[in-house]
């Protein structure tokens, strides 16, 4: 784990503070600490989805992308969500890359593609079995208020191409290696059922980092390292910072 979590240390600006590890890992904030979780892995699938309808594929290709991810969004979006039925409900092959057809929009078009769909796969499957324990545990699931985190960074994002796409990518990263550092940071904390499905998803989130940024530097083909830095320090600002909400990348809490 040491090993997996050093250059993720290395990324971040800053560690999560103690004080939001005792908060977090208090028995009566599980509830809220897992829908948000729930809520987070499906957010960073639209992410990706939203990426991938921008920059990497044809519009005929849409209609596809969309269809995958018609089952979660009407189960979120639902006004009666059944989750026994949408986690036993018929699935469909979750792979749909060799139907996507890659746009010219960007010279690494097929590159983010590849990487985002698998991306998309793996935050699916994470957001079904944060449901999963959820259910088991008779907490149900509802449509929670995302924090100010992501839309505090987005807000820092350049208004031209290619310096968009770099700085969501490069805001990607930071997201991922986040939520990777508090995986390990709140597993010794919980339950062995949650310490090991919180251990479990720390390679799939160290890759995404790793991936988000590879294809920012791919997209700049320069050094973008002071670019990096500077998200560094807004996203240290916005974790040692006090916040009035809790969720998995709040601040530390009042």
């Amino acid at each position: 784990m040491q090993q997996l979590l050093e250059p993720i240390n290395q990324f971040l600006g800053c560690e999560t503070p103690d004080a939001w590890v005792n908060f977090a890992k208090q028995p009566e904030q599980l509830n809220a600490l897992l829908i948000d979780h729930c809520n987070c892995e499906l957010k960073a699938a639209q992410t990706a989805m939203m990426m991938i309808r921008k920059y990497a594929i044809d519009k005929s290709s849409a209609a596809i992308l969309l269809a995958w991810a018609k089952p979660y969004e009407t189960f979120v979006y639902s006004k009666d969500r059944d989750a026994n039925a949408f986690l036993n409900r018929d699935v469909k092959k979750n792979d749909i890359t060799s139907e996507l057809v890659a746009s010219q929009s960007l010279s690494i078009s097929a590159d983010l593609m590849t990487k985002m769909i698998r991306l998309i796969k793996e935050e699916f499957h994470h957001f079904e079995q944060v449901l999963q324990i959820m259910t088991a545990r008779g907490i149900e699931y509802n449509n929670m208020r995302a924090g100010h985190y992501a839309k505090q960074l987005i807000t820092h994002v350049r208004t031209h191409e290619p310096l968009t796409i770099i700085d969501k990518l490069i805001i990607g990263a930071f997201i991922e290696a986040r939520s990777c550092e508090r995986f390990a940071k709140l597993a010794p904390h919980l339950d062995d059922e949650l310490n090991k499905f919180y251990v479990s998803l720390l390679r799939s989130e160290a890759r995404h980092y790793q991936d988000y940024l590879a294809l920012a530097q791919d997209v700049a083909g320069k050094d973008i390292s002071d670019r990096i830095a500077y998200f560094r320090q807004q996203e240290a600002a916005l974790i040692l910072s006090e916040d009035n909400e809790f969720r998995f990348h709040s601040g530390t809490p009042v």
